[in-house]
């Protein structure tokens, strides 16, 4: 019998990823045809795409004809671009850039995610129109990659979002969820950062702001440009932590606030907080409050299974 083929295409990129698995999902379950691309798990559930491949890269937008692609791909640790400065620039500008070009090519509205690391955290809250200064190598890469885009497709757009969580499959895959081992095992004190201000951000709730923003470009042309989205909960690591201990009535004695400056590693933005107000009054948007977002993420990881029981009946 005839299966019903939704008529909306939508091309994904790094869909294997936290992000992108969110942002398949979405589309997926509100009638769009989604084609998800990986490279390193993509398969059996994606297609296998090496974005430095341009021809690969044209070939794909070429069959599927996407009226959106949205490029989730990126090297976003800020550590591993730091010491593979020329792989971070390849992913992040290049393939953006020539991502960009093909798009055009077939009159796609591309959505490219940002970062606030493009912001150098001194004067928050940031709108889309004050100016960035990245202080580290992949808030710059990510900004050219920004420029990139806009310079090769004029009708593209730029989605800036800071720190995510959501339901990973390693706890590594995001610097909230990956606290957790530190919050479960209290009988070893653990410092946690308590300098930089960060805005946890549900990977659901982003990938819902993606699939709006898209429906509304497929009636108004004029939506375009640069667009921010972030959670509305302002905490530190340390705060984060302590807000995961109380979601599975855990202990927090055990973490220690850290105030001083980060030495390590790539420098961060104190505070990149970034305004909403463009994407609010387009009537786009949507948060999940942390303590409900983060139980959902991590309770299959809790090591203490008798907590389940406690925490969910």
């Amino acid at each position: 019998e005839d299966v019903d083929i939704p008529s909306r295409r939508v091309l994904i990129t790094g869909a294997t990823g936290l992000l992108g698995r969110a942002v398949f999902k979405e589309f997926n379950e509100n009638n769009w045809n989604a084609v998800g691309c990986g490279y390193r798990r993509a398969q059996p559930r994606f297609e296998q795409i090496n974005l430095l491949d341009s021809i690969a890269v044209h070939d794909i937008i070429h069959d599927f004809q996407p009226h959106v692609i949205v490029h989730c791909a990126a090297e976003r640790r800020p550590d591993v671009v730091e010491s593979q400065p020329d792989a971070a620039s390849q992913l992040n500008v290049a393939a953006s850039a020539n991502l960009a070009k093909e798009a055009a090519g077939v009159g796609a509205f591309l959505i490219y995610i940002s970062t606030d690391y493009v912001f150098d955290g001194t004067s928050p809250p940031y709108k889309e129109t004050d100016a960035p200064n990245p202080l580290n190598l992949y808030g710059k890469t990510k900004l050219e990659g920004e420029k990139a885009v806009l310079e090769n497709n004029e009708g593209a757009a730029v989605l800036r979002i800071p720190v995510l969580y959501g339901e990973v499959e390693r706890l590594e895959e995001s610097a909230v969820t990956i606290m957790f081992d530190k919050v479960q095992f209290s009988n070893k004190s653990a410092n946690m950062d308590h300098w930089q201000q960060r805005f946890p951000t549900n990977v659901k709730d982003v990938a819902t702001v993606c699939r709006q923003l898209a429906e509304k470009r497929m009636l108004d042309p004029s939506v375009k440009g640069t667009f921010h989205w972030s959670g509305n909960e302002q905490m530190t690591k340390y705060e984060m932590a302590c807000a995961i201990a109380d979601a599975f009535n855990l202990p927090s004695s055990h973490l220690r606030p850290i105030t001083d400056c980060p030495v390590v590693g790539a420098l961060r933005p104190r505070n990149a907080q970034l305004d909403c107000s463009k994407l609010e009054m387009l009537g786009i948007g949507q948060r999940t409050p942390f303590r409900a977002g983060i139980k959902e993420s991590l309770w299959p990881f809790l090591v203490d299974k008798r907590w389940r029981q406690t925490v969910f009946h």
